[in-house]
Parts: C-alpha cells; structure tokens; sequence
C-alpha cells in the first residue's frame, strides 16, 4: 500500500460534489477542511438565483431542498438541490450538503463536505469530516474530530504515520462506504471506496477500498 490510495482521486468522484474546486491541486482530501468556509463564500454568491435562495448570514439554499422547520442552520452553508434535511438536525456551519442527501434528526454537522446522494439519516455527529458519493453512516455512527491530547492528528496508513498538521480532522469516508450503526471514526480515520464496517467498531487509520472491517486487525476483503 502506497500512499496513493489516500489521494484525492483515490477516494472521491468529485463529479458528485458542488465542491469539486475546492481539491484542486491538493494530494489529500482532508488538505480542503481549513478551506471551506471561505470556498462556501466564494461560491455561494454566483449560485443561479433561480436555483438557489440566499437566507442572509452566508447561508444559500436550494429551492428543491426540503427542510424541516425545527433544523438548525448557520452559515457559511450550501444545501444542495433534492437534500433532506430532517427535524432537529444542527448544522453548526462551514458545511456544504450535496444534492439528494440526507441529513436526520438530532444530527450535527460543522465544517463538513457531504457529498451527493451520501446520507446521515440518524442521531449522527460529523465534525471536521468529509463523506463521499453515496456514503451512509448507520444510526449513532459518528466522526471524532479531536484527540484527548490536542495534538496534530495523524494518519496511520501502511506502517507510515503522516502527520496532517491538523488540530481537528474527523474522517474521510470514501465514495459508496457503509458505516455500521453506533461505530466511531476515530480522528484521522480514512475509509477507501466501497468498505462496509461493522456496527460497534472502532475505527483508526486507513482502511483500505472494497474491505470488510470488523474490529481493529481483521480486515477481510469484500467478494464482488
């Protein structure tokens, strides 16, 4: 294992994402996270005004997205056209929501890229984290971002530890994944294309594409 399956292309279809600019000419995915505050601004104020409305505070909403009225909203946000966005649910800002997906009630989100059609349909906590194309986080499922001792979080991938120069980083979770219902995504947890994880599991480092993880050291890969 190299550290080109922890790329950008490796990992994400950003054909599925209003957010495809926001990686170019990065290497790794989690490099966009201190990025996207500003990037929602810059874009958000050339969104079709027929597609899109503009709440105030940095906050642009598609017509076509349907949101609950007791959710939570602050900017810098975009909600995508077709996105669910479910009772109580906190989106705490710097998040973009791509089209078609889903975010449940009692979920909170913050600095954040959710891509279309990837859903976080219950009880979910997605902090400094990005989830691919059809991505699916089971009930309870959340991302910590921040490690008991503050430091820099790293990434334990192939016998290498790499370090992101980053206080806060949740997870990548990689295109078609799914997450089991109340697993962890320790910081730093990066979960290659189409990997399916056991509810209850605890998971750290790099997980590899097209895997089966069932606690820490049994990794099985997936019979397609």
């Amino acid at each position: 294992m190299t550290n080109n399956e922890l790329k950008v292309e490796n990992l994400l279809d950003l054909s599925k994402s209003i957010s495809s600019d926001i990686f170019s000419g990065l290497t790794y995915p989690w490099e966009a996270l201190p990025k996207i505050s500003e990037y929602i601004i810059s874009i958000g104020k050339n969104l079709s005004k027929e597609e899109y409305e503009y709440r105030g505070n940095d906050i642009w909403i598609a017509k076509t997205a349907n949101i609950m009225p007791s959710a939570y909203l602050t900017g810098p946000l975009i909600i995508c056209p077709g996105a669910e966005i479910r009772h109580c649910a906190f989106i705490r800002g710097s998040a973009i929501i791509g089209s078609g997906s889903v975010i449940g009630n009692s979920s909170e989100l913050k600095n954040c890229i959710i891509f279309d059609n990837a859903q976080v349909p219950h009880y979910n906590y997605i902090g400094d984290s990005i989830l691919g194309y059809k991505a699916h986080l089971g009930a309870g499922a959340k991302t910590s971002n921040l490690k008991s001792d503050k430091t820099p979080v790293t990434i334990m991938a192939g016998g290498e530890r790499i370090n992101t120069g980053l206080k806060k980083f949740g997870a990548v979770v990689g295109d078609n994944v799914e997450v089991g219902c109340n697993a962890i995504l320790n910081p730093g947890t990066v979960i290659g294309r189409n990997t399916t994880v056991y509810p209850l599991s605890m998971v750290r480092g790099y997980i590899p594409s097209g895997s089966i993880y069932k606690k820490q050291g049994e990794i099985a890969d997936k019979i397609l």
